[in-house]
């Protein structure tokens, strides 16, 4: 059953792209232009596309870029607070554990 709709959505597919070719060659066989202007046309579209293409990438490398650094900066903060958290626990305990020592010692002289 599967294979029967992978099937027909190959058909599907394939006649979308078929569509899509006969429109564009009806299309520039009943332009109002010439050829030359067609193409001409054409050409400017794809150069317009390509250019807006390369800045939305550079503002995309940009942001993540971007958002590197502030990742950076978080990851840095986080270790340095778990580190001092750290410490505290640790040496919290160290102190208490040093003070009960001579408490008891104190209650043994």
């Amino acid at each position: 059953m599967s294979r029967d709709n992978d099937a027909q959505t190959g058909l599907v597919l394939l006649a979308f792209v078929m569509g899509a070719v006969t429109g564009a060659a009806a299309a520039l066989l009943w332009a109002p232009t010439t050829g030359e202007e067609t193409r001409r046309y054409l050409n400017d579209r794809a150069r317009e596309g390509r250019d807006r293409a390369n800045d939305a990438a550079e503002r995309g490398r940009e942001f993540v870029r971007q958002q590197g650094e502030h990742l950076a900066t978080a990851v840095d903060r986080g270790r340095d607070v778990y580190e001092q958290a750290r410490e505290r626990a640790t040496g919290g305990s160290i102190d208490n554990a040093t003070r009960l020592e001579d408490e008891s010692a104190e209650k043994q002289a």
